[in-house]
């Protein structure tokens, strides 16, 4: 049985995919759709322009390689720090600067404001800074008293 596409990184490191139809779309990216809890489903392969030109309903339904491809891809992309600690947010006025501990380290961030806080479950938070970087707390509980107290103030 023919595979719908082929998928592999070009010379320069590019994803690139090849439809049923022979068509090359060169630096396609993968995409997790929603619920984004689940990492293994709906992930969309786009092209340049935002353009889906691909749906993985299901990791585990492709050949090896591919998936082997796919998820190398998504790792590199997906960058996720999760923070630890919160040492501190500038002022309670939007923009605030936030200085976290996180597990690569203390780095600073500015957020915008408290829809840039989003809940994920009853105990998990997902950070959005000013230029799209997102930072993870799997679950609120693990934090100390002060970074709580913080949290609490956004969502």
């Amino acid at each position: 049985m023919k595979e719908p596409y082929d998928l592999h990184h070009d010379a320069w490191g590019r994803l690139v995919l090849i439809d049923a139809d022979g068509e090359r779309h060169v630096g396609v990216e993968p995409v997790h759709a929603f619920p984004v809890t689940d990492p293994d489903h709906w992930l969309s392969i786009c092209d340049g322009q935002g353009h889906e030109v691909a749906l993985v309903e299901d990791l585990a339904s492709l050949p090896p390689r591919i998936r082997q491809v796919l998820e190398e891809d998504v790792a590199q992309r997906e960058l996720l720090p999760v923070i630890l600690r919160i040492v501190a947010v500038s002022a309670e006025t939007d923009p605030s600067q936030w200085t976290v501990e996180t597990d690569r380290g203390r780095t600073c961030f500015l957020v915008n404001g408290e829809d840039d806080v989003r809940r994920m479950g009853p105990h998990r938070r997902l950070v959005v800074d000013a230029h799209g970087m997102r930072y993870l707390i799997p679950d609120t509980r693990a934090l100390d008293a002060a970074s709580r107290r913080v949290l609490d103030r956004y969502v």
